[in-house]
C-alpha cells in the first residue's frame, strides 16, 4: 500500500470515529471538501500545515494520521558527493555516489 493511501485510510478512520462528514471536517480545518476527499482517497499527501489542521480539527495527533506509515532507508553504507568543475565557472554538476551493501 502506498503511503498516501495509508494516510487516507487513517484520515477516514479518525473522521468516522468522531462522527464528522467530509464537509464538516473541511469546515473545521479551513479546507475545501474536495481536498478532504482527495486525501482520503490517497490521491496525494498533505503538506505539514494541512496535516496539522486536520489533526486539530479531529482532536487527533499527527501520529494518529501517520499510524502504520514507515520508511526504511535504501541499501547503502556510505557515499560521497562527486563534483564536476569547469575552469571559470566553478562547480557545474554535483551528484551523490553511494556504495551499496553486499
Amino acid at each position: 500500500m502506498r503511503i498516501a493511501e495509508r494516510f487516507g485510510r487513517n484520515l477516514t478512520a479518525c473522521r468516522v470515529r468522531v462522527g464528522l462528514t467530509q464537509e464538516e471536517l473541511a469546515f473545521r480545518a479551513s479546507l475545501h471538501r474536495t481536498q478532504v476527499g482527495s486525501l482520503e482517497r490517497g490521491d496525494h499527501m498533505p503538506r505539514i500545515d494541512t496535516m496539522m489542521k486536520l489533526a486539530g480539527a479531529l482532536g487527533a495527533t499527527p501520529n494518529d494520521l501517520l499510524k502504520g506509515i514507515t520508511w526504511t532507508p535504501g541499501q547503502t553504507t556510505r557515499g560521497q558527493f562527486i563534483e564536476t568543475q569547469v575552469p571559470g565557472l566553478g562547480t557545474v554538476h554535483r551528484r551523490f555516489q553511494v556504495e551499496r551493501k553486499g
